[in-house]
């Protein structure tokens, strides 16, 4: 928190988060998380399936209360979030789905959106006439037009062929280079983590705990596959 009290970092602190079985047992999902990203930093969050990444982007984003701990969001309140399907309203167009999410934004501005995500030519267009790689980048556009003090994503491109998914990665690198703003990815690839990120926080199995961060030095434009290499060398040392 700054001097003026306003508070401009990410900081979570989970202790503790579980579930009740439909046994009775308590699962503990998370123990001990404790990071902090600075203002327009991009950070992901890799670890193997199932260990909680998902569970930690629901209580970073304020959509589960129920945990030990406490997270501070950047002030302002403004949070966009992409999640693992693009969940796009189907009776409304793409231009509508995107200023319904934003209606501060101005045309020009959601105009700017488009050309840069190639959707231009989609603007009328409703989410059943979409392809699953358009969608997602409908879906991109939403969270970036409402301006958020804080950007989440959940496996944005989870599903997609191994070329789509480089292309949409290199999308959002250009948005996040376009305007900066705190972001939090969560994601099993190593690869996209390396090609986003400027940190990568590391989750053990569950109960998922941080064993480790990795950052990388490289300008996100010369991320190369060298830059990977060293990445993943620095990730196994890590993991061992």
């Amino acid at each position: 928190m700054s001097r003026a009290g306003v508070q401009k970092t990410l900081d979570v602190s989970i202790r503790q988060k579980g579930f009740l079985a439909a046994s009775g047992e308590k699962l503990e999902v998370l123990n001990n998380v404790v990071f902090r990203l600075e203002p327009g930093e991009v950070g992901a969050i890799v670890g193997p399936s199932g260990c909680g990444k998902t569970t930690l982007l629901r209580i970073i984003a304020g959509l589960d209360a129920d945990y030990d701990g406490d997270v501070m969001r950047p002030a302002g309140g403004k949070l966009g979030f992409v999640f693992q399907e693009p969940r796009l309203l189907p009776w409304r167009s793409v231009f509508d789905n995107v200023r319904l999410a934003a209606p501060a934004a101005s045309a020009h501005e959601i105009d700017g959106l488009f050309a840069l995500l190639g959707l231009s030519e989609h603007r009328g267009h409703y989410p059943g006439e979409l392809s699953g790689g358009l969608a997602r980048r409908v879906s991109l556009a939403r969270a970036f037009a409402a301006a958020p003090d804080l950007l989440v994503l959940d496996e944005p491109f989870v599903s997609l062929d191994a070329a789509l998914a480089a292309h949409l990665r290199s999308e959002l690198a250009a948005l996040v280079a376009r305007k900066p703003v705190t972001t939090l990815l969560v994601t099993h690839d190593v690869d996209e983590a390396v090609a986003l990120a400027d940190r990568i926080f590391l989750l053990s199995p569950r109960p998922a705990r941080i064993v480790g961060e990795v950052s990388i030095e490289a300008p996100r434009g010369a991320r190369n596959d060298g830059v990977v290499k060293e990445a993943r060398v620095k990730i196994a040392r890590v993991l061992e």
